[in-house]
């Protein structure tokens, strides 16, 4: 089976802009981490600060108290709301990715068919059993890809939507009970 040699520089563009969009989602996914690191960072640093300010100005017992309180919840929230984030940014990015390869898959599957046609076309007879085995265990293949992605899918709606809950009950927690004296 003869390929010209216009259809191999075909393949290789192909190729080379699939790798450019799995490059662009990839630097864009570690573009939006970098900058939510960057705004968690300022953050803490200007909370730190103003708790530092806080604790400094703390006279007795009850001021601690009152102080500790009003740090805690908002930290939990923050902390909540970061990891939130970043998982937002992973699950977005892992689901772009996905679906380049779910295209790349389907062109691999179809040039691989439109090649099994032309070699049937110039086959020796009796090679048609073969060509249509392969053909079906690409087939059997594609299910099992299929069903793979599906499951891993439905995994992270279920991991996506539990994180949703914990985040919820964790920043909902109640804030916790001033001492007595």
């Amino acid at each position: 089976m003869y390929q010209a040699p216009e259809h191999f520089a075909a393949l290789n563009k192909a190729n080379l802009e699939a790798a450019a969009r799995f490059a662009n989602v990839a630097f864009g996914g570690a573009e939006r981490l970098i900058e939510i690191q960057l705004k968690a960072t300022k953050a803490a640093l200007a909370d730190g600060a103003d708790t530092a300010k806080a604790l400094a100005s703390i006279k007795d017992f009850q001021q601690f108290a009152n102080v500790k309180d009003t740090v805690a919840q908002p930290v939990l929230e923050k902390a909540a709301d970061y990891v939130k984030n970043v998982y937002d940014v992973a699950s977005e990015t892992q689901a772009e990715l996905g679906k380049l390869i779910e295209q790349q898959v389907a062109d691999f599957n179809k040039q691989v068919v439109v090649a099994l046609d032309k070699f049937a076309e110039t086959a020796p007879a009796g090679s048609e059993a073969g060509i249509n085995a392969f053909k079906s265990a690409l087939v059997s293949g594609n299910a099992a890809y299929e069903t793979l992605s599906k499951a891993a899918k439905q995994f992270n709606d279920n991991a996506k939507s539990n994180f949703e809950a914990a985040a919820k009950r964790a920043t909902a927690a109640p804030a916790p009970k001033k001492a007595k004296h």
